[in-house]
């Protein structure tokens, strides 16, 4: 399967990804010539990380009937100071919000999809060294 995407010029360091199911925009930091009108591409890696994976954890947790009332995904990224700056430490925190939980099915959901289903994750494992947490935060 092929996936396209394209990217045009909107002037200045502004920039439009267009996919087929939607769109969104790209801009510099201001000091590298960006007005801040979208996210930047290291940012959108990390965001294509934390929703592939939260994609495969609600619909493994709707499957085996352990929804929880919210969760979060937070990613932090360790980016090299030599140029081409990369990332090469990730972390990724999965926050679970709810009275009680079902912790082995959440669990066993987190490890499915960072160890079979999330091909962004199998990606970056490529260049970085991916690490997981899981928080439970009763309310």
């Amino acid at each position: 399967m092929i996936n396209k995407i394209e990217v045009s010029w909107k002037g200045e360091m502004l920039f439009e990804s267009v996919a087929p199911e939607g769109s969104v925009m790209i801009d510099a930091a201001e000091e590298s010539g960006g007005q801040g009108k979208g996210l930047r591409p290291k940012a959108m890696m990390l965001t294509s990380l934390a929703g592939c994976t939260a994609m495969d954890v609600a619909s493994l947790l709707k499957k085996m009937r352990a929804e929880v009332e919210d969760f979060k995904i937070e990613v932090e990224a360790n980016l090299t100071d030599e140029h081409p700056k990369f990332y090469d430490k990730v972390k990724v925190t999965y926050r679970f919000y709810d009275k009680d939980f079902q912790k082995d099915k959440i669990e066993k959901a987190v490890n499915l999809s960072v160890e079979r289903y999330c091909g962004v994750i199998h990606m970056f494992r490529q260049f970085a060294e991916v690490t997981t947490e899981i928080q439970y935060i009763v309310q």
